[in-house]
């Protein structure tokens, strides 16, 4: 270095925040980006711990060839306000705790409660916050996410949207245009870069002790509303169960579903049918059966944006959803809960083939290149400016 030139600045500190599995599969690409910005960028990961599950959570770092978290709170499983509130008092602490860490801007994905916590925590110490996954929306207030999303946005500095109809949202919810960037789909981007790595539904189900059918179907069920109500889930069950006997259902279950299953005396149920039940798969397992699949049935909004960009047709048990573009362009209908209706449109598939869809513009792979090129401007222009 000569006599005259500076040292460069020091790159700006971005904290990014996982706590579940969807979070994973939006932040890997997210991280790999930035890294390619390194001089820009200097990046710490937080995982809340928020789901603790090795073969649901720990098993995605591997699959997703990313590196392992640099700060874990390790706050597991209680109800949301419980949840929220230890977040918060745990996230609030490790930037008090350690000054040198402290960020310059704090970047969460989703809507998860560690989303929403995060962010409260970050705005509070006027620390400007990035969302990713910003403007989607269901309607549904009784839905604990949609809270989380809503609220999460309205704390945000920048918003990244991962479909048209998100900017619509948050514009007519007060977001100054400014803030808002349209940057596709960054789930898809890790699907396209890990699926020649799935692994083929034969081995999968070959490691569980079963045989591959010719055909099948994929069946996953999680949201409150239709595990944690026996009444509900048996109905749900009974009417899957009738459509195995045309189609067998391969079924991974979540611990919360296997909770409510148990609960609820069900588990004999599911063996009178030709369902299949596996237990939480790693990311490239769902992948090659999710791929396999000739109909995907699901209450999962990532499980609804996989299938589209996969073309398989999905049905989503659940009254609305918050990515209407799975359904306006995707592969995706609505089923709701009523089993007759399930039932109806699963068999219109079986004899149709479903809908085949297209590919929702910015679903192409690209998206955390785009973000990346966003967040590091941004940042570059915005840090010490509360």
């Amino acid at each position: 270095m000569s006599e005259l030139s500076l040292p460069s600045a020091a790159p700006a500190h971005l904290l990014c925040v996982v706590a579940a599995r969807p979070n994973l599969m939006k932040m890997a690409p997210i991280l790999a980006a930035l890294a390619r910005q390194a001089s820009a960028v200097r990046v710490t990961l937080l995982h809340t711990g928020q789901h603790y599950d090795t073969a649901m959570n720990g098993q995605l770092f591997t699959d997703l060839d990313m590196r392992p978290p640099d700060i874990c709170l390790d706050v597991g499983s209680g109800n949301h306000a419980q949840q929220t509130a230890e977040i918060m008092r745990r996230f609030d602490a490790v930037l008090d705790a350690q000054p040198p860490l402290a960020p310059d801007c704090v970047l969460v994905v989703g809507d998860v409660n560690s989303t929403l916590a995060c962010a409260l925590v970050a705005a509070k110490r006027a620390i400007p916050v990035i969302h990713v996954e910003a403007g989607l929306r269901s309607g549904d207030r009784r839905m604990p996410e949609e809270i989380n999303r809503v609220l999460t946005d309205q704390l945000s500095d920048l918003l990244l949207t991962s479909e048209d109809g998100a900017r619509a949202n948050l514009l007519r919810e007060g977001i100054a245009p400014e803030r808002i960037h349209f940057t596709g789909n960054v789930m898809i981007d890790s699907l396209r870069q890990q699926l020649p790595r799935a692994v083929k539904p034969a081995a999968t189900l070959r490691a569980h002790g079963h045989a591959c059918p010719p055909a099948y179907g994929l069946l996953t069920l999680h949201r409150p509303s239709n595990v944690d109500d026996g009444e509900q889930l048996e109905a749900l069950l009974q009417a899957l169960g009738q459509l195995s006997a045309q189609l067998p259902l391969l079924f991974p279950i979540h611990p919360r579903t296997r909770a409510g299953l148990r609960l609820a005396g069900l588990e004999p149920l599911l063996a009178r049918h030709a369902i299949v039940c596996l237990p939480p798969l790693g990311y490239l397992e769902m992948l090659g059966l999710m791929q396999g699949a000739r109909l995907v049935l699901t209450d999962s909004g990532g499980i609804q944006e996989e299938s589209t960009a996969l073309g398989v047709p999905c049905l989503t048990l659940r009254a609305n959803t918050e990515r209407p573009v799975t359904v306006s362009d995707g592969t995706n209908t609505l089923a709701g809960t009523q089993p007759a209706a399930i039932l109806a449109l699963a068999r219109a598939i079986l004899d149709t083939g479903g809908k085949r869809g297209r590919l929702p513009p910015l679903w192409d792979g690209h998206a955390a290149t785009r973000i990346a090129a966003v967040i590091a401007p941004w940042l570059a222009a915005h840090r010490g400016t509360p």
